[in-house]
């Protein structure tokens, strides 16, 4: 399976940056009887369904051509969405005073995760400003205790 996405990675590519679009996430996976590969992608002002439009079609006859996929799939290219995951550490920089949720691998100080505004990344650690009812609390999140990040949502 990740010489599949592997591959593709690679397909995809330069497709993206023919059109400055970038690679945010990638997924190969069966659900149901199903095979979905799912490639998110993105630019800073976001988007268009044309832009998805047109990776898919490249994508697509770059596959066709090199056949590396022996089964029936379904190919999605579409944006990671509001809630985007973050996993690169430019995705973490540029995430730097916006509100995230952050799943850990094992409890710290009781909790699993934590959602809150981050402060500062390094490759070690996030800083999380967490807000819990009137009051403000900074954690510290060691990064090899991460298991999942993404955008949070808020509506205030």
């Amino acid at each position: 399976m990740s010489k599949i996405t592997t591959l593709v990675e690679e397909l995809v590519t330069p497709i993206l940056d023919d059109l400055s679009l970038e690679l945010i996430d990638m997924e190969y996976v069966k659900e149901g009887s199903n095979w979905f590969l799912r490639i998110f992608i993105d630019k800073d002002s976001g988007v268009e369904i044309e832009e998805c439009g047109i990776v898919s079609e490249r994508l697509s006859e770059k596959l066709d051509e090199l056949d590396p996929i022996q089964h029936n799939y379904f190919l999605e290219v579409s944006s990671p969405g509001a809630e985007r995951p973050l996993k690169k550490e430019k995705d973490f920089e540029k995430s730097i005073g916006k509100n995230v949720y952050v799943k850990l691998y094992e409890p710290m100080d009781g909790e699993k995760a934590f959602e809150g505004l981050l402060l500062s990344y390094t490759p070690e650690k996030l800083e999380l400003e967490l807000t819990i009812k009137t009051r403000k609390k900074k954690v510290e999140i060691p990064m090899d205790k991460v298991a999942a990040a993404r955008l949070a949502v808020t509506f205030s």
